[in-house]
């Protein structure tokens, strides 16, 4: 597994903030959709590869560098010669583990409280796991959690618009606070229901019960109510797992997956599979 530290950040290019939309409602998580436009025209960013933002803070021991990678969370476009791309970013904060306090996060807030014009520093461009099988015949299985959703916008637009003529079942799982952080799912800016008529495209959503009291969100239990269409599907050697989230959709996927399959045994042995046929890929954050 590649590591931030692992990654070149001496190539250095500039961007310019186009467009900054919050996509979520007051009183919900706030979630930005960003535009940016890169001022390099030697820079090149496709779907199935991420980006980092480098911002330089001052901390108590002095200067330091953050740097925070970002998946496209829409087909990259050019204007006027210059690569735009689109990202997804939900202002967090985080609790120190040794004092206690609460701390705001680096990235998110820097990019959330960036204006029209604002130049930014990113790097890259990194590969992503997501790649999209030669055989169109390929059944797939996404998996995404809160901003998760952005690597999948992007890739489900690129089957659909770019590659076509798309044969085999896609299965998109998305997970969400409330309805009102549902992104592209909703009546706002559901723009993925848009291939809900596509033969081979279905989306099932999973919401917190209870969002205002912290209760998880039942993403597992949306999984297993599919579970007829999923057994089958994973008896299939051309089926493929994609997952992107926070680090707790693992134990909620092994879950989730073991009451599929009859037992955890069974589970991990079929991951196992897909993980040596380079057919499980996941990014978790």
């Amino acid at each position: 597994m590649t590591h931030l530290t692992d990654l070149n950040t001496k190539e250095k290019y500039k961007a310019i903030i186009a467009k900054s939309e919050r996509l979520t409602p007051p009183g919900a998580e706030e979630v930005r959709e960003i535009l940016l436009k890169v001022q390099s025209p030697e820079f090149v960013c496709k779907v199935d590869q991420s980006f980092g933002v480098l911002i330089e803070t001052e901390t108590e021991f002095g200067k330091s560098v953050h740097h925070r990678l970002y998946s496209v969370a829409d087909l990259p476009s050019e204007n006027k010669g210059l690569l735009e791309l689109t990202i997804l970013v939900k202002r967090c904060s985080y609790i120190d583990d040794f004092n206690g306090e609460l701390y705001d996060g680096i990235a998110s807030n820097y990019l959330c409280d960036r204006k029209i014009g604002d130049e930014i520093t990113i790097t890259g461009p990194f590969k992503l796991p997501f790649i999209v099988p030669e055989d169109k015949n390929s059944n797939l299985i996404l998996i995404g959690l809160g901003t998760g959703i952005a690597p999948f916008r992007a890739f489900i637009k690129n089957i659909y618009h770019e590659v076509k003529d798309w044969k085999g079942k896609i299965r998109l799982f998305y997970g969400a606070r409330s309805g009102l952080e549902l992104l592209y799912l909703n009546d706002k800016n559901g723009d993925l229901t848009n291939y809900y008529d596509e033969e081979t495209f279905e989306a099932f959503s999973a919401l917190s019960p209870r969002p205002h009291w912290s209760d998880p969100i039942a993403l597992d239990a949306a999984i297993e109510a599919r579970a007829s269409e999923i057994i089958e599907m994973l008896s299939y050697s051309n089926t493929y797992i994609y997952v992107a989230g926070y680090e707790k959709i693992s134990s909620m996927l092994d879950k989730a997956f073991s009451n599929i399959l009859g037992s955890r045994a069974k589970w991990e042995m079929r991951k196992s599979e897909l993980k040596a046929g380079h057919k499980w890929a996941e990014i978790i954050y």
